[in-house]
């Protein structure tokens, strides 16, 4: 691994000071077929290319079931408002109900990933989110949104993930962009969910910002650059890759709070998507972990690492 020394500032942030727009919503209609056609592309030559290539066909079946579903329902303009005013994201995580048509959605996924092959536990995890009744279902929408997802049932869970992802990414898309405001540090200004990764972006009039991706609802939000996601100290950040890692994803590691968030460089490479690439970058997470350093990003299909 490279930079494992002392804390040091990124290069690639000096002189470039670029005035970037806050917020830039998901595009559903081609995220989830963009990121599967991803995965399969780092699915080749790979270590994990089966758990890569399974994870293809689940964006896939999102990338289906998304085209299928009627215009999302946002909150009443009132509790827009009223969200605005007091810094909050407008979709409420909290009081996410799992019910109706987001019952359906979930359905529909499960339908559509019947014909993916999986492990056999796998498919067995996809059967009991089948049979689940409301409670259950409830429950394990409720510990995806809080990100508490039981150990023993993270197969399951992850279906009901990608089925969220599908969801939020929805909702979110329908907002005004322009509306939205920061609500904290490493929060989503859309549904306050977690950063999965960060992107250094080349966008005409943003070339070297760094926006934060949420991981359900895919929004990106413009952050200051070596400051840490997580708790925001800029004292004692660092930046650590892989060795031959050719600048295109480093851990930005805190040695404040000890904790590390993975920055995609798409100047590197244009086609870094942050949720396949933080999977297909794992080698990554167990060497800074081995350094002492906690993650702190959340892919509900890395969870347990």
């Amino acid at each position: 691994m490279s930079e494992a020394g002392r804390p040091r500032p990124d290069p690639s942030v000096i002189g470039v000071i670029p005035k970037a727009q806050f917020a830039r919503l998901p595009h559903p209609g081609s995220l989830f077929a963009r990121r599967a056609e991803r995965f399969r592309g780092l699915a080749r030559g790979h270590d994990l290319a089966p758990y890569l290539g399974f994870l293809a066909d689940l964006a896939a079946a999102q990338a289906a079931v998304e085209a299928e579903l009627s215009a999302p329902e946002l909150p009443a303009a009132e509790a827009l408002a009223r969200a605005a005013r007091h810094a909050m994201p407008p979709l409420d995580r909290a009081g996410f109900a799992a019910g109706g048509a987001f019952g359906d959605a979930l359905d529909r996924l499960l339908a559509a990933s019947r014909g993916i092959a999986m492990p056999a536990p796998a498919r067995v995890a996809l059967d009991r989110v089948a049979a689940a009744g409301d409670a259950t279902r409830d429950a394990m929408v409720a510990n995806v949104l809080a990100d508490a997802v039981p150990f023993e049932e993270i197969a399951e869970h992850a279906l009901v993930a990608a089925a969220l992802q599908v969801w939020f990414a929805r909702m979110a898309a329908a907002l005004d962009g322009a509306a939205l405001t920061p609500v904290g540090d490493g929060a989503c200004p859309a549904c306050g969910g977690p950063p999965v990764a960060s992107l250094v972006v080349d966008w005409a009039g943003s070339g070297g910002a760094r926006y934060c991706v949420c991981s359900l609802c895919s929004t990106e939000w413009n952050y200051v650059r070596a400051k840490c996601t997580l708790c925001a100290s800029t004292a004692e950040i660092s930046f650590r890759e892989v060795e031959g890692g050719e600048g295109r994803i480093k851990a930005e590691c805190c040695g404040a709070c000890r904790g590390y968030v993975k920055v995609l460089y798409r100047q590197k490479d244009p086609g870094l998507d942050p949720v396949a690439d933080d999977v297909a970058s794992l080698g990554l997470d167990m060497l800074v972990r081995e350094q002492g350093f906690r993650r702190g990003a959340v892919n509900p299909f890395l969870t347990g690492y």
